[in-house]
Formats: structure tokens, C-alpha cells, sequence
């Protein structure tokens, strides 16, 4: 892609009334990736598009599908799969929002991890556009409730990690139910080979296109440390007490090294969550909603398990262990500077990593800067702690508990202003409330103590391991 793209919405072959719904949601200027792929896909080709988590990829598909469906007949015109609950759920949203240019698109989530009988009956009232997990969507076509005949859209988005979960058999049966002479649009955010294995089996002479990752050096800083091998997880503490970031994203490359750390910054006091493969969905939403809410200081986390990650102000990233993939260590850095916001991106670096950074060095041009652990002072004053803490409610979407129906309590009987609570996240079965740290008792006892559109609740607090 040349940077002489034409970058204006309006220079695509959509509709009047999308035309309008973009300009109403302010979308202005199109993203690298979307003017890149869109033209293509809206031609109809096939397309294997590489772009990182948060490059606009998600607004890129959803435009090309709605551009070929038909809303009259309610048959299943588009399916896109994704590799996890909270990245379907994402993306669930998005196609609605640009759907309001025509009326009655239905747009269903099928994913594991919520009932499959209302799934059933929803599917048995038709859906235009379906989004899923493979599992479960497998589960769908063994049912029979499911049917993938009319399908003439279909995504894989985030592929190269539905290939690092495994579920590479899963999109080829899930594939082999669809119409041979469908489009299908495969997103990225790495090219390792096996992507080129799916795309040579499941593609149309597909085109390519590239974003390459650009990262602004004046937004971030990245600095690395040269480590022994046993003092890597001590050092973490170190960065932290120096830097005090607000929110930070601790990259390694093992569950169980992800575990050794999240205890040890327990131990030191630090709000700190894991996230792995080994977490049910149950614990990674909740893991996910405190660390983007801000109650949680410290994620560590392998680099499958933060994948479609999308946390906004991340003020710093550290790669506990150095990557053996270049690409991997520029995604993971990609993190933090987001939106024009200063970031750190600290890597720490035992003598046989060495090779590896060197890699890095040559994939991304340049020299990186060194410096020693022994810089590294306290800041002096309190242990570093997250500016709020999340409350868990008992109910959510199934109960038909809005945002506003919290936000109304905390700031009415509860007697709170509405500045001292953050996001609130309404969930299938259950409501996270973000509120600041200072009321956070207060609020679990008020709450237990009055009513949820006039209803009694069962709020708690939740814990982030800090002693």
C-alpha cells in the first residue's frame, strides 16, 4: 500500500445511507488497513489482510460483509470467527453499530461459555450475520441448528492465534459447510508459515495486503536490561517502583513463569492479575475488566492469552522474557503509545537471549538502547496502587441491568458523585463496577444495603492480590 491511498470513506462504492451512518459514528479518514483492504474486499476478492489489534481491521470486514447482504431473506449471509468470547463480543458490536444504515440486520453471537438452548431458539428465528468461537460454532452444525449453506461471507479474524489455540481441524470442517464460491477475509496480526498452509486450502487467489507495524519513537521508549537469569522476576519490581506506571503489561513466554511473577509482585504488594491458557472464561473476564477498568496495576500475561487485547492509556509494557519472534516482540511493544500517549516498553535480557534481540534489532532497523538494573532507584513514598477497584454484581444482560440502572444507584440513594465511578461492564450473568479506590467498601455496603432498579443485589469486592 502506497501512502498516496485515497483515506476518504467516500471513495468507496458504499451506499448512501452507509455513507451516512459512517459520517454519524465519525469515522472520517480510513485507517492503513481499511484503505488498504477495503477496495479489494468490497470488489470481492479474497484477502489475507496483516494488521494489528486496534488498526481499524475489525470496521474493515464488518464494511465488506454488510456491502453483500441481503436483509429480506433471514438466512445466515455472513460468518466470522474468532478466537475468543471477548474478541466476538467486540466485533458483535461493531457490525450492529455500522448496521443501523439498514433496518432489521440481526446480528447473533455464538460462543462457549453461555447456554446453548437460547442460542438455539434464536437461530431458529434466522440471523443474517453470525460470530462465534470454532467450538461452539461446531456445535451449532452437529446440532443442526446451524445451517452454513448461504453463507457468502466468511472471516477468520486473529487467524494465526485460532491456529496457536489449535483450531486449525475446526475452521476446515466449519469451511468444508460452506459454499465453495464464498469470499473469504483472513486477518492477522503475524505471518508465520502455517498461516500460508490455511490461506493456500481455504482461499481464492487471494490478494495480500500489509500494514507494517508503525510505531512512533517519540511516543515510545523502549529500553532494555541485561539480566542474570535469576534475578529477571525481582527486576520487574524494580522497573515498577522506578517508572510508577499506572497500567502495565508483563509479557512471558510460560504459564508458569507467568505465575512465579504474579506471586512474587503479590508478595511485594502490587495489584497484579495472570492471564493464561489455564483461566476459565469466567476468571479471564473478570481478569480482563479489572486491568481495562484500572484496578489492577500490573498484567502479566503469555503472549496467546493477550491476543486481542485492546487496553487503552497502557502506560508501559515489559517483556520478562525476550521473544524468539521478531514480529511478536513488535506486536507486544505495539501495546503501549497508543493514540498520540507517551509509553514505555522495557525488555529484560539474559545472556542467552542475546541471539534473539538481535533479530529484533535487524527486523526493526536499528540499535536498541541499554542500560543497567542498577539505575533502577525506588521513587520513594507508598507502594504503587491502581486508582480504582472493581465491585461485582450478581446479574447482568440476562435481568436486563443497563449501565445506567448502576450508575443511577451509586449517585442516588448510595449518595456518590458520578466522578467517583469508572466503567461499568454489563456481562450475561453478572455487572463489574469500577469506582475509586477510596469508596470501594462503601459501595459494596451501600449497594447490598439498597436496591438495583428496585430490585435487592449481591455486590463484592474483587481482589487483585495486593497485601
Amino acid at each position: 500500500m502506497t501512502s498516496s491511498a485515497p483515506t476518504s470513506f467516500a471513495t468507496l462504492p458504499l451506499s448512501a445511507a452507509m455513507q451516512a451512518t459512517l459520517a454519524q459514528l465519525g469515522y472520517d479518514a480510513m485507517t492503513p488497513i481499511q484503505a488498504a483492504s477495503l477496495p479489494l474486499a468490497l470488489a470481492g476478492q479474497d484477502l489475507i489482510a496483516q494488521a494489528r489489534t486496534g488498526s481499524g481491521k475489525t470496521a474493515a470486514f464488518a464494511l465488506a460483509l454488510l456491502h453483500r447482504l441481503d436483509p429480506r431473506p433471514f438466512d445466515v449471509q455472513a460468518l466470522v470467527l474468532c478466537p475468543t468470547r471477548e474478541l466476538a463480543d467486540q466485533v458483535t458490536q461493531e457490525i450492529r453499530r455500522l448496521a443501523r444504515a439498514e433496518d432489521n440486520v440481526k446480528v447473533l453471537t455464538l460462543c462457549g461459555g453461555s447456554p446453548i438452548r437460547p442460542q438455539v431458539e434464536s437461530l431458529v428465528h434466522g440471523a443474517h450475520v453470525v460470530v462465534g468461537t470454532p467450538g461452539r460454532i461446531i456445535d451449532h452444525l452437529d446440532r443442526g441448528s446451524l445451517n452454513l449453506d448461504t453463507i457468502n461471507t466468511l472471516v477468520l479474524d486473529e487467524a494465526d492465534r485460532m491456529l496457536d489455540m489449535g483450531f486449525h481441524d475446526d475452521i476446515a470442517f466449519i469451511a468444508s459447510h460452506a459454499p465453495k464460491d464464498r469470499q473469504t477475509l483472513l486477518f492477522s496480526a503475524t505471518y508465520p508459515d502455517a498461516i500460508d498452509k490455511l490461506a493456500h486450502r481455504f482461499l481464492r487467489q487471494p490478494r495480500t495486503v500489509k500494514v507494517e507495524e508503525a510505531h512512533d519513537s517519540a511516543t515510545i521508549t523502549q529500553r532494555f536490561y541485561e539480566v542474570e537469569n535469576g534475578e529477571r522476576l525481582n527486576a520487574v519490581g524494580l522497573l515498577l517502583d522506578h517508572f510508577r506506571p499506572a497500567t502495565t503489561l508483563a509479557f512471558c513466554n510460560t504459564k508458569a513463569r507467568c505465575r512465579d511473577l504474579a506471586d512474587l509482585l503479590h508478595a511485594q504488594g502490587y495489584a497484579a492479575l495472570e492471564l493464561h491458557g489455564d483461566l476459565d472464561q469466567r476468571e479471564r473476564d473478570q481478569v480482563l475488566v479489572q486491568f481495562a477498568n484500572r484496578s489492577c496495576s500490573v498484567l502479566v500475561a503469555t503472549d496467546v492469552a493477550a491476543r486481542g487485547l485492546d487496553i487503552s492509556q497502557l502506560e508501559a509494557v515489559i517483556n520478562v522474557d525476550v521473544t524468539p519472534d521478531p514480529e511478536v516482540h513488535v506486536h507486544r511493544v505495539g501495546r503501549t503509545g497508543r493514540a498520540g500517549e507517551a509509553g514505555w516498553a522495557f525488555s529484560l535480557v539474559s545472556l542467552d537471549e542475546m541471539g534473539r534481540v538481535g533479530n529484533i534489532e535487524q527486523h526493526q532497523g536499528g540499535e536498541f538502547e541499554w542500560h543497567a538494573l542498577t539505575e533502577l532507584t525506588p521513587a520513594g513514598g507508598t507502594r504503587l496502587l491502581p486508582p480504582m477497584v472493581t465491585l461485582q454484581m450478581l446479574g447482568g444482560r440476562k435481568e436486563k441491568i443497563r449501565a445506567g440502572d448502576i450508575l443511577g444507584a451509586l449517585t442516588g440513594d448510595a449518595g456518590f458523585t458520578k466522578e467517583q465511578v469508572g466503567k461499568i461492564s454489563v456481562m450475561e450473568m453478572s455487572t463489574y463496577i469500577a469506582v475509586d479506590r477510596a469508596i470501594g467498601r462503601e459501595a459494596v455496603k451501600r449497594l447490598n444495603e439498597g436496591k438495583v432498579k428496585g430490585r435487592k443485589v449481591k455486590v463484592r469486592l474483587l481482589t487483585t492480590g495486593q497485601r
